[in-house]
């Protein structure tokens, strides 16, 4: 166990709905926007509380720039009303950017220098590409074969991982029809309402006739990405979307297995968490959630970032004093359905245990937002089902892995 002087405790938990990147509800929605509505959503969890007594919002995002540039994290602490004494910033550790927000503001109050933090992630790939608008990688990156998997894109990690690990093209459609599955039995049972605070989208198109502006405008309280009419036969037929599975000499690659519908989708979303020490929930009458018990960062050969929850878990565990029997409740990150099953099969995971309501797959994985907003599914889902013990773990870009543990109190 981390040495430190006093527990840091999740008193609210959010999220928001998340949409289709580029063609999705919230495609015209800013990010900063999203986060708003999330931290809004978080501080009406928990009425009793000052907001002056936040120290800071940590709020991760993968490709802070543009719409999500700037400092996000001030500038949405001020757009969301709070006090010009709580103060900001943002973190990026790519896909784990989210669950390293929440880390930091745990470790913030765990070492006694802060009582109550803000933390998060906001993610819009409709409006910030995947490596930015203008992706600049060192020269160095490709100069030395050692270095190279760094300017890889994900869906050839992904090809590679499969390929390492022999995971078959019919394993990870299986796979991926399981995710749309889980996603929506989870769905129709109501099972994502805890977590989500509702978003008005507000949509605007010409209108020719007139050249007046249509301004419509839709409440969102579901995440966008399951899809109810996903089949074996239809995942089948999609072609390989990152690599070939011959060369140009007809010779086979041992590639071409990850598809789009075995990999996870673009998304736009944002979650918000609200941690507290023993001391601020008695003060305030909080009720605490959760309690923060370990986090572990590993780094993996960047060419197969997916596997690096195959090093991160164990030591997350280690470092919580479990055994990965003792949990309950696994968020695995489906950023591909090849390195998803990479890692199930390496550490021997509880098939049962892991994303009992699908994964990004369906879900959708908006980058930096994705840590937090599992963390908050992770939170509610071991109160609603009366567990123990959870886990949000996922694979980073340039060859990481992070593995957060909370504990239902």
């Amino acid at each position: 166990m981390s040495k430190q002087i006093q527990d840091a405790y999740i008193v609210a938990a959010t999220r928001t709905p998340i949409g289709k990147a580029g063609r999705g509800v919230f495609r015209h929605t800013r990010p900063d926007d999203l986060l708003v509505a999330a931290i809004r959503g978080a501080l009406a969890q928990v009425p009793g509380l000052d907001a002056k007594a936040i120290e800071d919002a940590i709020i991760g995002c993968a490709m802070p720039e543009a719409e999500q540039g700037l400092n996000m994290a001030r500038i949405a602490v001020l757009l969301a009303g709070l006090p010009n004494s709580v103060a900001g910033v943002t973190v990026n550790r790519f896909c784990a950017s989210g669950l390293s927000a929440v880390q930091m503001a745990a470790d913030r109050i765990r070492v006694g220098e802060a009582d109550v933090m803000l933390a998060g992630g906001a993610e819009s790939m409709s409006m910030v590409p995947m490596s930015g608008h203008t992706p600049s990688f060192n020269p160095e990156a490709f100069a030395r074969d050692e270095n190279l998997g760094i300017a890889y894109g994900m869906g050839l990690t992904a090809e590679k991982v499969a390929a390492q690990w022999k995971v078959s093209r019919e394993a990870q459609d299986a796979f991926a029809l399981q995710s749309h599955q889980k996603a929506i039995r989870a769905q129709e049972a109501g099972e994502f309402a805890d977590e989500i605070t509702p978003v008005e989208a507000v949509g605007r198109a010409p209108n020719l006739a007139d050249g007046s502006v249509t301004v419509t405008r839709r409440t969102v309280s579901l995440d966008e990405g399951p899809r109810r009419d996903t089949s074996a036969e239809g995942l089948a037929k999609l072609k390989p979307a990152f690599a070939a599975p011959k060369d140009p000499g007809g010779q086979a690659t041992g590639l071409g297995t990850v598809t789009a519908g075995n990999s996870s989708q673009t998304s736009d979303g944002a979650g918000v968490l609200i941690l507290a020490s023993e001391a601020a929930i008695q003060r305030y009458e909080l009720t605490p959630l959760a309690r923060f018990v370990s986090f572990a960062i590993k780094g993996v050969p960047p060419e197969i970032m997916g596997i690096g929850p195959i090093e991160a878990i164990p030591a997350a565990l280690k470092s919580a004093g479990l055994t990965k029997e003792q949990l309950d409740w696994i968020e695995l990150n489906e950023a591909f359905a090849a390195q998803s099953i990479a890692v199930l099969d390496s550490l021997e995971l509880d098939r049962s245990k892991v994303n009992p309501m699908g994964g990004a797959i369906a879900l959708g994985h908006p980058l930096g937002a994705t840590g937090a907003i599992r963390t908050a599914t992770v939170v509610h889902a071991l109160r609603r089902r009366n567990l123990k013990y959870g886990m949000v773990t996922m694979c980073v870009g340039t060859g990481q892995g992070a593995a957060g543990v909370f504990e239902r109190v």
